[in-house]
């Protein structure tokens, strides 16, 4: 062999061993760790009494209707009712009926339950002073169905007038608001509206002071009782059972010829 191949290949294994050392000395690449999102902070948690399933308006309160849970504190609420405060709330709640309707996992309020002590929902519920009085109704005189408990309507009476038939001989027929603005209580046994379908029943439950209880006993007596519905803007508390003013035009009158032209007369 050649001398010049000989110094290429010491060349060669001199760059070779000095690529070793240098490698051997370089420090090891520092491992990569995968960042992780801290752990979230623990959330405070009260107790609170919950429905387990949905508790329908004037069901009477089962032990085992109600449970329970914890609930965030920052979203607990004074009116909820807390084990800490009422470890025996199970017990003691169980009888009690509900005022308005609780749906499941709703938190359990006692303003919305009420202590019949025996009597039924619509006693319990009924304002000091007020009567619940209930009234034939059709489709027809209760709009199509369409009035639901809790609704506002005002009480039409529709009759003969017999003092103007005496003076004129003609047929009479007049209708004229007897009560304005009452709460409608329950439509035949339902209290409240579930479906959100019309409910056409035969009998409809009012809410009425003593004063009203007479005017309706009277106008069932001298004709044909309807319910107009209320628009929800057009209810004022501050009137509620007031019969509208003479000139409100209140009063209409329908005066028909036995043998001829059918005439419609309303006052001014």
């Amino acid at each position: 062999m050649k001398p010049a191949r000989f110094a290429v290949l010491g060349i060669a294994i001199a760059a070779g061993g000095a690529a070793a050392y240098l490698a051997s000395r370089s420090e090891a690449p520092a491992p990569v760790t995968v960042g992780l999102a801290p752990p979230p902070a623990p959330v405070d948690t009260v107790d609170i009494l919950v429905a387990k399933k949905e508790i329908g308006k004037g069901q009477s309160i089962l032990p085992q209707d109600i449970e329970w849970v914890a609930w965030p504190a920052s979203a607990s609420n004074s009116a909820y009712v807390r084990r800490a405060d009422r470890p025996d709330a199970v017990d003691r709640l169980a009888g009690l009926m509900a005022k308005e309707a609780i749906g499941s996992g709703e938190p359990i309020r006692e303003s919305t339950l009420i202590d019949t002590k025996g009597l039924g929902y619509m006693a319990a519920i009924l304002p000091s002073g007020m009567r619940a009085v209930a009234t034939d109704i059709s489709a027809e005189s209760a709009t199509a169905g369409f009035i639901l408990p809790n609704d506002r309507v005002d009480v039409i009476l529709s009759r003969r007038d017999r003092e103007a038939e005496r003076l004129t001989g003609i047929e009479s027929q007049i209708a004229e608001t007897l009560l304005s603005d009452v709460k409608v209580l329950a439509i035949d046994q339902n209290v409240e509206d579930k479906s959100g379908r019309p409910m056409v029943g035969r009998t409809a439950t009012l809410e009425l002071a003593p004063r009203q209880v007479e005017t309706l006993a009277m106008g069932r007596l001298m004709g044909t009782l309807s319910l107009a519905l209320r628009s929800v803007a057009d209810s004022d508390p501050s009137k509620r059972g007031a019969a509208p003013p003479p000139d409100s035009g209140s009063t209409g009158r329908i005066n028909i010829v036995r043998f001829g032209v059918t005439t419609t007369t309303i006052p001014k």
